[in-house]
């Protein structure tokens, strides 16, 4: 360690924030009980809290080796491996699947070994965005995870399966991490308010621009707190000589109420011509507002300029924001299409993720338009990965498209209702046994058991359908999908009652 990292580094090797750091940094959780959501992972016994609470004897055995972290941007991946390194006195050291490369990580690795060897402390490898690592480098992490030379902690908004080495997810324990709910923003929200470590008291947020940020934040603390710091910045700068206390200025700042005041009857500046009240003397524009202790107020007008995305009026409460989403797939349902366009546009307004709207958009191409019109799916899945390549403001208009398709296109529910219809008879208990037919015959003694015995190959069938029975014994007979006669799907009906004939159903 050089006299840089020793300088911005705690005990155990996390960062430490310093007193420029951005708000979101400074109110990283120093203790589980700051930690916002995730209750699910940090409950007692859980793997989290055995790699945690090292305390007492066998604890460091029975917890897991290596983890891997799953989860939308903002809910606390790398919070929960700092805490790991800080609560528990390991020393942890930080990797970025984007810079590291695989001497980066066997150095590392190497150390720990050695600390290990000579009777010092274990090491927590935290690597940043593990989706971005290649085979290669993933696969210099096996040695290390399946020796235990190292805690890996490993974080990723990918889904794992597709994104990690399946040895490294095999030796893995996957824990998923869930969006953080409103409650859970409101509560971060609140405490970068008042802590010491954020804005101090100097800020105080309206009503309104609070749901405001709450609702563009989206379960994303860091998003969040950025947002905040930026709407703090605008309101205190409109206050002349108030504390900036975003960027973490000292403690014996000058109070925000001492400024509020001096701009008021105490003006030195006797028998000059006074403006008008409420009207900032530089620009001519009203201040923010301060609370009866000196705090400035954050109002809707002042967040939306300082992040220049304007509200649209939801209520308290948060009912416009799910009665908009649902007035929107109702409209898309019922092929209003300039209605599902409005309220399209409403949701883009009001600053709702995108990537949300794209998924309602790939839902309701399977639920309502369905088979009726199948490219209206292929349009829909376009969409949403178009959106997470081109992002704001340019997404809107790929989200127009898919939902004009969409809105425009001939209905049919018949496949959402036949895997409903399917899954109720499981749940039922309605299986029975595959027909011996179907069974998998690949391995040794499969044929000894009857398995693939009689299967006809439906290649080598007339019109390529072998009629044969397909459903188990309990089920013979039993009809899941009933097409309409709407769109592509009436093509479907006429090609289905032949296809039955064959099969003698």
């Amino acid at each position: 360690m050089d006299l840089f990292d020793a300088a911005t580094s705690g005990t155990q090797g996390t960062p430490r924030p310093g007193p420029g750091s951005p708000l979101a940094v400074r109110m990283r959780p120093a203790a589980l009980e700051e930690v916002a959501g995730q209750e699910h992972l940090l409950v007692a016994g859980s793997p989290l809290r055995r790699l945690i609470d090292v305390d007492g004897p066998g604890a460091s055995r029975a917890a897991p080796g290596s983890v891997i972290l799953w989860g939308p941007p903002g809910t606390g991946k790398t919070t929960l491996a700092y805490l790991i390194a800080s609560t528990s006195g390991r020393r942890f050291v930080e990797l970025s699947a984007v810079t590291a490369g695989v001497k980066d990580v066997r150095q590392v690795i190497d150390d720990a070994r050695r600390r290990l060897a000579t009777g010092g402390e274990e090491t927590v490898l935290f690597i940043d965005e593990v989706h971005r690592f290649s085979k290669s480098q993933q696969d210099a992490l096996l040695p290390s995870v399946e020796n235990r030379w190292v805690t890996l902690v490993a974080a990723t908004t990918e889904n794992p399966s597709f994104s990690v080495n399946s040895p490294l997810l095999s030796r893995s324990l996957l824990l998923t991490l869930k969006p953080l709910t409103s409650g859970d923003v409101r509560a971060l929200v609140h405490r970068a308010l008042v802590d010491e470590r954020g804005l101090g008291g100097a800020v105080t947020l309206a009503e309104e621009a609070e749901e405001h940020l709450v609702r563009l934040a989206g379960g994303d603390a860091r998003k969040a707190l950025t947002i905040l710091e930026a709407a703090a910045g605008a309101a205190l700068s409109e206050v002349p000589d108030a504390p900036v206390r975003t960027t973490g200025s000292d403690d014996d700042a000058q109070d925000p109420g001492d400024a509020v005041g001096r701009a008021g009857a105490d003006d030195p500046r006797e028998g000059a011509e006074a403006p008008d009240e409420g009207e900032d003397r530089a620009t001519g524009e009203s201040p923010a507002p301060a609370t009866a202790h000196g705090a400035v107020v954050v109002d809707l007008e002042t967040m939306e300029r300082a992040i220049d995305v304007a509200a649209v009026r939801y209520d308290r409460d948060g009912d416009q924001h799910y009665d908009v989403t649902s007035a929107f797939i109702k409209s898309v349902r019922g092929s209003d299409v300039d209605a599902s366009l409005h309220y399209l546009a409403r949701m883009i307004a009001a600053g709702e993720d995108p990537r949300f709207i794209a998924r309602r958009i790939v839902i309701s191409a399977a639920e309502d338009v369905g088979m009726a019109d199948p490219s209206a799916l292929q349009t829909a899945v376009a969409a949403a990965q178009a959106v997470a390549l081109i992002g704001m403001p340019e997404a809107r208009i790929i989200l127009a498209e898919a939902v004009v398709h969409l809105a425009t296109a001939p209905k049919s529910n018949a496949a959402y209702l036949g895997i409903d219809a399917a899954l109720a008879d499981v749940r039922a208990g309605k299986v029975g046994t595959v027909p011996a037919h179907l069974r998998d015959a690949h391995y040794a003694g499969a044929k000894e058991l009857g398995h693939g015995k009689g299967y006809k190959y439906a290649h080598d069938a007339p019109h390529a359908v072998a009629r044969q029975q397909y459903l188990p014994d309990v089920l013979q007979g039993t009809r899941y999908y009933t097409p309409t006669d709407r769109g592509f799907e009436r093509s479907v009906t006429e090609r289905l009652e032949r296809i039955r004939q064959i099969l003698g159903d």
